[in-house]
C-alpha cells in the first residue's frame, strides 16, 4: 500500500508517469525502506494508465461489496431467531479472519 500511496503522491504532484526512483525517494524522506520487488509489481500496473480512471473504477467495485450489517438487520427484522444467531456467527467469523490476516505493513501505516 504504501508504494500505491507514494505513486498516487508523485501522481499528484504533477509526475503522469512516476519511476521507481521517483517513487524510492518520496519514501527515502519518511525513512521507509523499499523493496525492489513490490515497487517494480507497482510500477508494472500502473505505468500508463491513468490515475483518476482507476480510482472510479475502484470505487464502482467496492460499492458492489456486500456488507454484513445488511444480512444481520434482516434477520433481526423478520423476527428470525435462527437467522440472527447465523448473521452473529457469521460476524465472529469475520472477525477472527481479520485479525489472522497478516497485513504487509503489519499495522502501520505509510508515513508510521
Amino acid at each position: 500500500m504504501r508504494y500505491v500511496a507514494a505513486y498516487l503522491l508523485a501522481s499528484l504532484g504533477g509526475n503522469k508517469d512516476p519511476s521507481a526512483s521517483d517513487i524510492e525517494a518520496i519514501l527515502d524522506t519518511v525513512g521507509i525502506d523499499v523493496d525492489k520487488e513490490r515497487l517494480q509489481k507497482v510500477i508494472a500496473e500502473l505505468s500508463g494508465k491513468n490515475i483518476n480512471e482507476l480510482i472510479e473504477q475502484g470505487k464502482e467495485k467496492l460499492a458492489a461489496v456486500p456488507t454484513g450489517g445488511a444480512v444481520a438487520a434482516g434477520g433481526a427484522a423478520a423476527g428470525d431467531a435462527g437467522g440472527a444467531a447465523e448473521a452473529k456467527e457469521e460476524k465472529k467469523e469475520e472477525k477472527k479472519e481479520e485479525s489472522e490476516e497478516s497485513d504487509d505493513d503489519m499495522g502501520f501505516g505509510l508515513f508510521d
